[in-house]
């Protein structure tokens, strides 16, 4: 009887044997059943599951005043300078859309029409095509509207679709619940073959995906304030820039676009640490650097909210404070909407950083400033209070100097074209740098929602034949709107609620 129960016991070696086996097996399920969350082109793996799958952004981070969080946010280090590729030969090009019927608005040389620039873009492309867009509504009946203005947009769409014909790939990151109810674009583009991602950003960061840009073979770059929309190339002011044939800056955007992109999978969530291959170089640290057709140039990308900025990405509302921080000679910036408080989180909260850092340069160091405001039908007045209390610091005495005015372009004869008619633009410009962005200036832009902005700075290398800036031919822009009849000073007014221009 001993010699059977003996006989019965499972030796050592038998145990080890079939957890050996057991383990084996479960590793190997565990890697057949992973989410499979890749991006669409980079070969940006994922070095270990739980980087990947993290809990949705809550509120329990807090920002100093700089903007930068105070726990749990990789810090930005010095690098080693970078340089240009060699392959690269970067053009720089701003592109606006001024709304039909502006008389006394005319077109800037240094400036290209955004419908245009669009257009040559999508006919030299021949390898993919990257859109990360707030939303899209490229034809007048999606929102109901039979307008001769929507063609540009109706036009556009075809060009879209005669991509995938080309083979030319299109892949799409749009926010999701979106403000198109009605758009059919991208139902329409994927029966194309195009690719498209909902990013649910409510869900991951109480946000919207507010980012503007494409990129194209991975070597043009537009980045601007204009959306996928018809009425964003005839009945909306816009303003962005188009980088051409710098595929250094093209391969740091896509890495940005792959963040949404990875984010629009299904049951993905925000990774706790991003994977080494979304990390960059380029920042306010280190920008890229180099001498790019008789111009000295720096640039680099910035992005919001800080959950979506992996390592060495400079934070969007750190490159603007930097910016108001370094301006000596002037600060100029237009912006569609302007509040020091928060405006999509309840209950509000009073959040001054930019507002702080403006005051702080007109006051401290005496940078005139000029706040070139948009206003039209669907804006909010309540900013008004705030815009006014900034202007209040202007002392002439003192040397100090605030001034705001509200941009209102007149409806005229398209009031039947709803969210239209208004001045759109995310730019500000000093001596030395120029940022186009894609955020209006309150807070939750800069701390829940996706957005990115480019910081360009040029100089001649022949100092006795200067040839214009970057940042000349935005002052120049912007100067050209400061003068129109349709900036119009806070005490000429007519009331809080009136943003009708008279002639």
């Amino acid at each position: 009887m001993k010699a059977d129960k003996t006989m019965q016991k499972p030796s050592k070696f038998q145990i080890i044997g079939v957890l050996s086996v057991t383990w084996l097996l479960a590793v190997v399920f565990m890697y057949f059943l992973r989410p499979a969350i890749l991006p669409p082109v980079l070969n940006l793996e994922v070095e270990k599951e739980e980087d990947l799958l993290y809990r949705p952004w809550g509120n329990e981070k807090t920002f100093t005043e700089e903007g930068q969080s105070n726990g749990g946010e990789l810090e930005e280090k010095e690098v080693e300078e970078e340089a240009w590729s060699s392959v690269d030969a970067c053009k720089f090009v701003l592109v606006e859309s001024i709304p039909e019927d502006l008389p006394y608005l005319p077109a800037r040389p240094a400036a290209q029409p955004l419908i245009q620039s669009w257009m040559e873009l999508l006919d030299s492309a021949q390898d993919s095509v990257h859109v990360a867009s707030f939303y899209w509504s490229l034809t007048g009946s999606d929102i109901g509207v039979n307008d001769s203005s929507s063609q540009p947009g109706e036009e556009l769409l075809e060009k879209l679709e005669t991509l995938l014909a080309r083979n030319v790939s299109l892949t799409i990151a749009t926010s999701d619940p979106t403000l198109a109810l009605n758009s059919t674009d991208l139902e329409v583009l994927m029966g194309k073959g195009a690719q498209v991602r909902k990013i649910p950003m409510k869900h991951l960061t109480q946000g919207v995906l507010h980012s503007k840009f494409w990129i194209v073979d991975m070597k043009h770059v537009y980045l601007g304030s204009a959306n996928m929309d018809w009425r964003s190339l005839t009945q909306v002011k816009e303003l962005g820039i188009v980088i051409y044939n710098c595929s250094s800056l093209a391969h740091d955007l896509e890495k940005t676009f792959q963040t949404y992109w990875i984010l629009g999978a299904p049951g993905a969530t925000i990774p706790k640490h991003w994977p080494q291959n979304y990390s960059t170089n380029i920042n306010w640290h280190q920008p890229l650097q180099g001498t790019l057709d008789g111009m000295v140039t720096t640039a680099y990308f910035s992005a919001s909210p800080p959950v979506l900025c992996p390592k060495g990405r400079t934070r969007d509302l750190g490159a603007l404070l930097s910016l108001i921080r370094d301006a000596k000679d002037f600060l100029y910036a237009s912006v569609m909407e302007y509040f020091p408080t928060s405006r999509f989180q309840h209950p509000f909260k009073y959040w001054p950083v930019i507002d702080n850092a403006l005051r702080e340069a007109a006051f401290n160091r005496h940078v005139p400033i000029r706040l070139l405001i948009s206003c039209g039908k669907n804006s909010d007045p309540s900013m008004f209070p705030y815009l006014r209390s900034l202007q209040a610091l202007t002392n002439p005495q003192a040397n100090v100097t605030i001034d705001v005015k509200i941009f209102i372009i007149p409806v005229g004869n398209h009031s039947n074209i709803p969210f239209s008619r208004v001045n759109h633009s995310k730019y500000a410009v000093t001596e030395k740098k120029a940022y186009v962005g894609t955020s209006n200036w309150s807070e939750d832009y800069f701390t829940n929602t996706a957005g990115v902005g480019v910081i360009v700075n040029q100089s001649s290398s022949d100092p006795q034949h200067p040839a214009p800036t970057i940042q000349d031919n935005l002052r120049g822009i912007f100067e050209r709107d400061w003068q129109s009849p349709y900036a119009i000073s806070l005490e000429k007014l007519p009331g809080q609620q009136d943003c009708v221009w008279h002639a």
